[in-house]
């Protein structure tokens, strides 16, 4: 795989926002001027839709998603992710990883430490004690390379040079979004490396169901197909064990409200759920992982993954900061789905494996599948 080789983007100039411009009329795939990074680079954003009038809008700071619209049963559509207007938003404290693409390592690795062979390597430690989501500069916090393949795709790929963040090989990495007409948001992720490395990819959008904005999710109904789960120690690392999770506040096997799990573990480290999920099935088959559903809009999520495991997060640490429209995003108002490896796998033989080695494709496929 050489990024080099993808596609090139067709570029428009944007009247404003991501559903007001030209279309081009070859790749039928809206774009324009999102704003400017740091160095003073044009960022750019591209509109994916379907014929049942859901839309996706990206951009390639953090290979980001950072509007979805969905349709509704009650003739309403609303966009179903957290994010920002601008650049100066995403650039800002007010981000929590709104979005987007996340790695070199999604989740936590201990202390920032891992061996490969007789070598040792050290990442920042950006949520003490431990490394989260990549480092200070993680994935999130660069420009992608953006192509345009086809009429519903945008593919985003990115370099990251031997040693940044402290992580070992030259990484190329690609990341497709292509938005179906059966009305799935389809994640594709392909990475090859130079040097024996760690890679664990995932996608960090934060979900309401009945819109950005509109409240807590506390009542949306969640149905997790995993038995087991991965505790963690104080600081949210995992021990290496796993453990069943029936007669505990993390038992989603059949639909139940967020409520029940992010209240009851309210006073614990993580201030609500903020877990890793076995996930049944054979890792890197497409299998379900979970389900979530709005019983006031009637919008309804399934989510499909190669992954072994689903980090559920449910805004814990969200503290009311303004987003997109002026809206304030207050805790427990969305909640995440990853689909990732398990946290600090580099240092838990018993994990399946994030150990990449030259010659060698990390891929990964996600699926986020809506129905109204």
């Amino acid at each position: 795989m050489n990024p080099l080789r993808l596609l090139p983007v067709l570029l428009m100039t944007a009247l404003s926002g991501c559903l007001s411009t030209m279309q081009d009329p070859l790749q039928q795939v809206r774009s324009g001027v999102f704003g400017q990074a740091p160095s003073g680079e044009d960022i750019h954003w591209y509109e994916l839709r379907n014929k049942n009038g859901m839309i996706a809008c990206v951009h390639n700071w953090g290979a980001t998603l950072y509007e979805l619209h969905v349709p509704s049963a009650i003739g309403r559509t609303a966009d179903v992710v957290l994010g920002f207007d601008d650049m100066k938003g995403y650039l800002s404290s007010d981000n929590q990883y709104f979005g987007c693409t996340t790695g070199r390592y999604a989740n936590r690795i201990a202390k920032g430490r891992f061996s490969i062979g007789a070598d040792q390597y050290q990442l920042a430690t950006n949520n003490e004690p431990n490394h989260l989501h990549g480092g200070a500069r993680g994935l999130d916090k660069v420009i992608w390379t953006a192509a345009v393949p086809n009429s519903n795709s945008v593919r985003f790929s990115y370099t990251s040079p031997d040693g940044e963040e402290g992580y070992p090989g030259e990484v190329s990495m690609v990341v497709t979004y292509t938005l179906t007409d059966s009305n799935a948001l389809v994640i594709e992720y392909e990475g090859e490396t130079s040097a024996p490395t760690h890679l664990n990819l995932t996608h960090h959008s934060y979900f309401n169901l009945s819109g950005a904005g509109s409240g807590t999710v506390l009542d949306h109904e969640l149905q997790i197909f995993a038995s087991r789960y991965t505790p963690t120690d104080g600081t949210l690392i995992p021990t290496g064990e796993t453990r069943p999770i029936a007669s505990t506040p993390l038992d989603f096997r059949t639909p139940t409200k967020l409520r029940r799990g992010a209240e009851t573990l309210a006073s614990s480290p993580s201030l609500g759920i903020d877990h890793n999920f076995v996930i049944e099935g054979t890792p890197g088959a497409m299998r379900t992982a979970a389900f979530l559903h709005d019983p006031e809009s009637r919008r309804s999520m399934t989510v499909h993954t190669t992954e072994p495991g689903l980090q559920v997060y449910t805004g814990n640490f969200l503290f009311g900061q303004t987003g997109k429209s002026d809206q304030t995003y207050p805790q427990r108002s969305a909640v995440c789905l990853e689909t990732q490896h398990f946290p600090d796998t580099p240092n838990q033989p018993n994990f399946p494996t994030t150990l990449l080695l030259p010659g060698e494709t990390y891929t990964q496929r996600t699926e986020y599948r809506f129905a109204w």
